[in-house]
């Protein structure tokens, strides 16, 4: 990975976000809300799973590990984009553009990962509840998070390696608060064929191998929901579905369109790298309080303790 490629152009500029000052300081304050918000759920949702003994199932090991990738996540795209709504300048070198693409593409991988496991977990709890205990069994779980990580930074580490090759030598210009490796292409004034070409298989592998996977978990979950008899059975079954269904269409949706569409600096580039990188890192942890009974008791319960220790 030779540095030489790149020594025509050394930085490029992040120009997504209005230019006007008023504009950027409401911006800045909006999103340092935004990310602190972040910071506080995800943490809150880490420490109450780490903290009640009824949550070490596993479920709620998938999720304490998908508030720690969101607290990455968030980490990996927010600060710069706060540091550079206070500079004038607004760059960002190519060393540094490639290494934050690296990590947005990795947890973006893991996250479509981990929301699939999460499905077929689901699937294991509800058609299959008296084998559940063996089919996702402590081994199985650690096995299938690690595998999640594994073969994001895998995708991410291959995708990113190839990007390192490219020459840019014309624009400087990204039309985006973030580097994403779509957006390096229309810079290179190299060949990027094969670059667009592996980024879309691994897209698309990636993207619709756990998407397959999610459909036909919750294909299954719908059919066996259907199947039981009362109504009280059946809205309890769903209950335990509606948090991850809500994140699955916040995040696949917006995550397929970022990263099949061309790359043309149409304003949906922005808003889809928006959605997935800074809306749902903070909606998650909201969805899944507000929407889990045991979860609202077990964080009310936390604070009422920390409350009382202050007193």
């Amino acid at each position: 990975m030779a540095l030489g490629n790149h020594s025509t152009i050394t930085e490029f500029l992040l120009l997504g976000l209005p230019a006007d000052h008023h504009t950027q300081a409401l911006i800045f304050v909006l999103f340092l809300v935004i990310y602190l918000l972040t910071l506080s759920g995800n943490l809150l949702m880490i420490l109450v799973i780490r903290a009640n003994s009824h949550f070490h199932t596993p479920m709620y090991f998938f999720l304490n590990h998908l508030s720690f990738l969101d607290l990455c996540y968030s980490s990996v795209t927010v600060p710069k984009m706060l540091e550079n709504l206070l500079s004038e300048k607004k760059t960002i070198s190519v060393e540094d553009c490639l290494t934050q693409a690296f990590f947005v593409l990795a947890s973006g991988g893991t996250e479509l990962c981990l929301l699939a496991v999460m499905a077929y977990d689901r699937y294991a709890a509800i058609c299959y509840p008296l084998l559940y205990g063996q089919m996702m069994n402590n081994e199985l779980c650690v096995g299938l998070v690690w595998g999640s990580w594994g073969l994001a930074f895998l995708d991410a580490f291959i995708n990113t390696l190839l990007a390192w090759n490219l020459d840019f030598c014309e624009t400087q210009v990204i039309s985006n608060f973030i580097c994403e490796i779509p957006s390096l292409f229309p810079l290179s004034c190299s060949n990027s064929s094969v670059n667009f070409a592996v980024l879309l298989c691994s897209a698309l592998l990636h993207a619709f191998g756990t998407f397959i996977l999610v459909f036909f978990s919750y294909t299954r979950i719908v059919a066996t929901i259907l199947s039981i008899s009362s109504t009280s059975g059946r809205s309890k079954a769903f209950s335990t579905c509606s948090s991850h269904l809500t994140t699955v269409s916040l995040f696949y949706g917006s995550g397929f369109l970022r990263y099949l569409m061309p790359t043309s600096g149409s304003p949906w580039e922005l808003v889809f790298s928006m959605q997935y990188s800074v809306v749902t890192p903070l909606v998650n942890p909201l969805v899944y309080s507000l929407k889990n009974k045991e979860v609202k008791a077990a964080l009310k319960n936390m604070l009422q303790k920390h409350l009382q220790r202050l007193r």
